[in-house]
């Protein structure tokens, strides 16, 4: 059973676009490698699997990758 990381993420603003949100955490260490998690369906929002790499994220929204868990706020 893996160790689930769960951590909340203030958004600056109205909304974070997914992929700024995966460089922001560090699961993504350029704008390419994000583009890649998300397109390989990685992402799920909210129990759903996320596949547009610019979608705007608003507080409530739950992030999962891997084990790693994002409540935003």
């Amino acid at each position: 059973m893996g160790r689930f990381r769960v951590e909340s993420f203030k958004i600056d603003g109205d909304y974070i676009e997914l992929i700024q949100l995966l460089k922001a955490t560090g699961l993504a260490q350029t704008g390419g490698h994000a583009k890649m998690i998300v397109s390989d369906g990685d992402v799920l929002r909210n129990g759903e699997v996320e596949l547009r790499k610019r979608a705007k994220l608003i507080p409530g929204d739950k992030i999962e990758v891997g084990d790693n868990v994002f409540n935003l706020e």
